[in-house]
């Protein structure tokens, strides 16, 4: 990246980190479920990183991509200042919210960011289930990056939570989910067609883990991002965890599913 795109995504940083430094206790400290969605923003900035040099994107591809990296959850501090929640079926679409605080904070404007308009499409498609169609190469790699890099993350995110939590108390980071319910079948038929899960079949903490899986299966976009999913051992400890949740057969179907796509390696471009 040129000198000026660095300099471009470091004043973007401070402009983040002074809105995050709004929600900080009297003492200093983020409250913890806020401290867990900043620290997973730096994780999935260098996840991001990887991927924009894995894939050898120009320095305008990966600018942008870097910067909606960043931004990408940006509203999920005001979602859980109000609404005691990430679950945005019970609050609010934290893309949209992201999307709508970005914009209105101008911080795209002072920092000088190339391409904003691909800034701010990234962020609000982040979460879909499938990305518009018509975007523009930046825009897409962007979109694409965020989603790869989000979703690299949120694997250590559950691997984090299950390890250093107690999280059979205090279920908020994985939606309160009944940790002892069956996979629903219609969350397992997804995953072994190919298609994206409707996240209002969820049902249970074992499908809240599949869906995970699922993105092992259909969900990664760039090669990058499947082989580091396989080399950090993601799948392996997803399939020991439904196992402890769950005696379903369902479990090792479409674990193995997933264990042969990230075997074959290659770009889905």
């Amino acid at each position: 990246m040129s000198l000026d795109g660095e300099a471009i995504l470091e004043e973007l940083r401070r402009l983040y980190d002074a809105y995050v430094d709004t929600y900080r206790l009297e003492d200093g400290t983020l409250p913890r479920m806020m401290q867990l969605k900043r620290a997973h923003t730096g994780f999935v900035v260098k996840n991001a990183v990887l991927i924009a040099d894995g894939e050898s994107f120009t320095p305008l591809e990966r600018e942008t991509a870097l910067a909606a990296a960043l931004l990408h959850d940006t509203g999920r501090y005001e979602q859980l200042k109000r609404y005691n929640t990430f679950k945005d079926s019970e609050s609010v679409d934290h893309a949209v919210f992201s999307h709508d605080i970005v914009k209105s904070s101008g911080w795209l404007a002072k920092a000088g960011v190339s391409r904003p308009d691909a800034v701010l499409a990234a962020v609000l498609c982040h979460n879909r289930r499938v990305l518009p169609g018509g975007l523009d190469p930046v825009t897409l790699a962007a979109s694409q990056t965020v989603r790869d890099a989000d979703k690299l993350d949120i694997f250590r995110v559950l691997e984090h939570e299950i390890a250093n939590s107690d999280w059979r108390k205090d279920g908020r980071a994985f939606w309160n989910l009944d940790a002892k319910a069956p996979p629903n079948p219609e969350v397992v038929a997804s995953i072994m067609s190919g298609l994206p899960v409707d996240y209002q079949a969820i049902r249970s903490l074992s499908d809240f883990v599949l869906i995970q899986v699922g993105w092992m299966v259909s969900g990664l976009y760039y090669a990058t991002s499947r082989n580091a999913c396989a080399e950090r051992g993601h799948l392996a400890f997803r399939r020991d965890f439904l196992h402890q949740l769950t005696s379903d057969p369902a479990v090792d179907r479409v674990c193995d599913l997933a264990e042969r796509v990230l075997s074959k390696g290659g770009a889905a471009r």
